[in-house]
């Protein structure tokens, strides 16, 4: 029997939430949808967003995928981080806890990120848990290093005076404010395509500016120094990478660099039209790619079921 359509207004409602404990003792927010047996996908979001930004790909992939959907520490659901902090070190910490929260031992998954999330894929290359539960990984509009140097939301040639000021920008404490014309004017411009549907604009708004300023600044001082060269090298999943062509983030130059030094590349996808936030933008391009992916590299018989590996405290 199929699930029943849910509003696309509504968020999706999980079979399961956990609370995991990361390496620092941090607690990490977790939602599990779809059947517990189908293959898996684990989604990470990116920076000043929540579980909210994949909306689309839970509703769609959850009538026949395990969808693994978590807050980045200071995010949504996620408590501020403890004596861990905030570093790409704490990226990979929470999420090699998630993986083994909630996929059982040799069990396969797709792994998926956008911005900040891919940057956390990046980040856990090396870990054993990737190693053990990745498939193949999906990374939408991310970059590995020289994030402010080569942002294009500032509108001044590239130079030291650019760099300066986007850096000013990731850390800045100021208040969003409220959701109104002209944030959603800011943010389109920022982070969005110029064609971009007013109620994917609206929608986006809602989940960044309901991020804590704390977490926003704290992790936009790591994106401005970040440098995850090296591990993109250690990626050795097959890999497939999606930006679009209006990304003023994190523009295409960082999809080619990271494709290119990828030792597993399945190729670049450019949506044209799009900016940063591809997934809400394009939920139907990403959706499909994550399907591609998980029909090429996670098998049913390796998929495995999750009863035995929810082995973490259990949201009341």
């Amino acid at each position: 029997m199929s699930r029943p359509t849910q509003k696309a207004d509504t968020p999706p409602v999980p079979v399961r939430e956990l609370s995991v404990v990361s390496a620092d003792g941090a607690r990490v927010h977790v939602e599990l949808h779809g059947p517990e047996g189908a293959p898996a996908v684990v989604l990470s979001h990116g920076w000043t967003c929540n579980t909210r930004f994949w909306d689309a790909q839970v509703r769609d992939l959850a009538v026949d995928h395990r969808v693994v959907v978590y807050d980045q520490r200071g995010h949504g659901g996620s408590p501020a981080a403890g004596p861990g902090g905030y570093s790409t070190r704490a990226l990979a910490d929470d999420l090699e806890a998630v993986l083994k929260a909630t996929l059982e031992p040799g069990r396969k998954a797709v792994l998926g990120g956008h911005s900040m999330g891919g940057m956390t894929i990046m980040a856990a290359a090396g870990r054993d848990a990737v190693r053990e539960h990745g498939a193949a990984v999906l990374l939408c509009s991310t970059g590995s290093s020289r994030l402010t140097a080569e942002s294009l939301v500032i509108p001044l040639r590239a130079g030291a005076l650019r760099t300066r000021m986007t850096a000013a920008v990731l850390g800045a404490r100021a208040p969003l404010g409220p959701v109104n014309a002209v944030s959603r004017s800011i943010l389109k411009y920022a982070t969005m395509g110029r064609g971009s549907a007013p109620e994917r604009v609206a929608a986006c708004a809602r989940i960044v500016h309901a991020c804590p300023r704390g977490a926003r600044v704290a992790w936009g001082h790591v994106l401005a120094e970040l440098d995850l060269e090296a591990r993109v090298r250690e990626l050795r999943l097959p890999t497939a990478v999606i930006a679009g062509t209006q990304d003023r983030l994190t523009p295409s130059v960082h999809a080619r660099a990271v494709e290119a030094a990828l030792p597993h590349s399945l190729g670049l996808t450019e949506l044209e039209g799009m900016g940063h936030m591809t997934p809400m933008e394009a939920p139907e391009a990403v959706t499909a790619k994550l399907r591609e992916l998980v029909v090429t590299y996670v098998t049913v018989e390796g998929a495995g079921s999750t009863a035995a590996a929810v082995r973490e405290e259990e949201v009341a």
